[in-house]
């Protein structure tokens, strides 16, 4: 025993005893009453001492931890505003010096626009100008603009925004009759109407597909053209019936006939309906109406046979049977598609929705809302009725 205890007083020495005088006092501490006293002090000795070292490592951490975000958040803020600084350097305060035309290609990424800016010395930082068109939420047209040296990034956004002020770039929309297009193309490229129309009657040979028969109308890939590559009638209209074949390609239109006839019946969907959501009921009601041998009764067909809007379709005009696009009197599809559809109705064509219907009136021209005819022939006829009352009352009441 007494090996222990000289054990415990030479580790020991500085413990006190509950109750005991502090150390200091100059009253030794007593010793323990018994072994099993010992190892209890020992223990309690060995826990504080590790509690403390506890202690300390976390008052540390928490020491480290708040020093490491506080860093963070001052290398953040001042980051920013070095950055915000730099953008600022690297902007050129506008309005801009000498004229230049920039034009926007096709395709072309808000950072190819950017680079190309830089080279041309319009813009002074690649980084502001895509940070301005990311910032608003811009979108930047093809075409040729008027813009200046040294301009104001924002200042530059705002006019590769504004599509009214694009130029020398052609723009076919899905629905647009070729009579449109070509004075479209006309205008832009400064060359003779005359001409344009001179290849349209022309027959198309070594443009034109053999199913085509020599009709242009429905052949026009809606899409942005670049007229400045682009030196003559004949190759301007070239380059839209080529970029309709690829897309046609694509779409896994069948060829020949078949094709021509999905074209003809997408142009109807396409005038017909101003939604998407819509194109597959109509194509089926082509579908079903000539299935039962009956006439298609479609006015959009009937205002492109006297080159005329469909709100300007007289009654004479209705019963025109003379007009080979008159559907109301000919049965069976018009000789030509009636405009160039667009990749929508085309598909709708190709996968007409099912269903029994035979009629279909827009109700609300505003919404664009159409309502579709479904049971028997009897039941069909009196929703139809039931559905242009409808639109007489809309048009009443939007005078």
């Amino acid at each position: 025993m007494s090996d222990g205890f000289d054990e415990f007083f030479d580790e020991n020495t500085h413990w006190v005893e509950q109750g005991a005088p502090a150390a200091g006092s100059g009253n030794p501490p007593q010793p323990p009453k018994s072994r099993r006293d010992m190892r209890r002090r020992r223990a309690q000795h060995k826990r504080r001492h590790l509690i403390g070292i506890i202690a300390v490592v976390i008052v540390v951490a928490l020491v480290v931890t708040g020093c490491f975000f506080a860093y963070g958040k001052l290398r953040a803020w001042r980051d920013a505003r070095e950055s915000s600084q730099t953008q600022q350097a690297a902007d050129y305060a506008g309005p801009g010096d000498e004229d230049v035309s920039f034009t926007v290609q096709t395709g072309q990424s808000a950072g190819q626009i950017a680079q190309a800016l830089y080279e041309a010395d319009i813009i002074k930082s690649v980084a502001v100008f895509t940070s301005a068109v990311s910032a608003n939420n811009a979108t930047l047209y093809p075409g040729t603009f008027a813009l200046k040296t040294h301009m104001k990034a924002i200042d530059v956004v705002k006019i590769l925004s504004d599509q009214t002020q694009a130029s020398g770039f052609l723009e076919v929309r899905a629905g647009e009759r070729i009579s449109d297009v070509i004075a479209s193309a006309a205008e832009l490229s400064g060359i003779s109407k005359d001409e344009f129309e001179d290849v349209i009657n022309g027959g198309g040979d070594g443009i034109l597909p053999a199913e085509a028969s020599g009709s242009f109308e429905g052949w026009f890939e809606p899409g942005t053209y670049n007229l400045a590559d682009l030196d003559t009638a004949s190759e301007i209209i070239k380059t839209l019936v080529d970029k309709r074949i690829a897309k046609l390609d694509d779409l896994g239109v069948p060829t020949g006939e078949e094709r021509e006839r999905i074209l003809n019946i997408a142009s109807i969907a396409e005038a017909e309906v101003n939604k998407s959501e819509y194109y597959g009921k109509v194509t089926r009601v082509i579908e079903n109406r000539l299935e039962q041998d009956m006439t298609l009764g479609m006015d959009s067909t009937v205002a492109y046979g006297n080159n005329v809007s469909p709100s300007q379709i007289t009654q004479a005009m209705l019963d025109d049977a003379d007009n080979p696009y008159n559907t109301r009197q000919r049965k069976g599809l018009p000789p030509t598609p009636i405009s160039s559809p667009g990749d929508n109705a085309i598909t709708a064509a190709m996968n007409p929705e099912d269903g029994d219907w035979l009629f279909f009136v827009t109700t609300n021209l505003d919404t664009g809302e159409t309502k579709f005819t479904s049971g028997s022939l009897d039941q069909q006829n009196t929703q139809f009725e039931q559905f242009v009352a409808e639109l007489h009352q809309w048009e009443a009441d939007n005078q």
